[in-house]
C-alpha cells in the first residue's frame, strides 16, 4: 500500500496539498490493521511524500516535486502512454528500455 501511495504522488496523480483518508478510514477501506496504515504514512512522511499535521490530516507535500524519482517517475509515465498509443507491448516496452540502457542499437 505504501508503494502504490508512493507511485501515485511521483506520478502526479496524486498533487501538492490533495489530502489522504485517515489512518482508520483508509485501513477500514483496504481492510487492513490500523499500524499498517499508520507505518505506511510514517514513511511516506520519512521520504518527505506527505505530511502530517494535527487537525490537517496527510497531505502530498511539494517537496519532492523536483526530486530526480519524481522527474523520473513523469517520464516513465510518458513513455509507457506514448509506447502504449503505438501498440507496444510490456515486452515491447522492456526491450527498448534494454536497448537504451546498454546503447546497443537495434537490429
Amino acid at each position: 500500500m505504501r508503494v502504490q501511495l508512493a507511485d501515485l504522488i511521483l506520478g502526479g496523480y496524486l498533487t501538492e496539498n490533495d489530502r489522504l483518508p485517515t489512518v482508520r478510514q483508509l485501513a477500514a477501506d483496504l481492510g487492513l490493521a490500523i499500524g499498517t496504515v499508520a507505518r505506511a504514512y510514517r514513511e511516506l512522511e520519512t521520504a518527505n511524500l506527505v505530511r502530517t499535521r494535527r487537525g490537517a490530516g496527510t497531505r502530498v507535500t511539494s517537496d519532492h516535486a523536483n526530486a530526480p524519482d519524481s522527474q523520473l517517475a513523469q517520464a516513465a509515465h510518458t513513455y509507457v502512454t506514448t509506447s502504449r498509443r503505438l501498440g507496444a507491448s510490456d515486452d515491447q516496452l522492456l526491450a527498448a528500455v534494454r536497448i537504451a540502457l546498454t546503447g546497443t542499437p537495434p537490429g
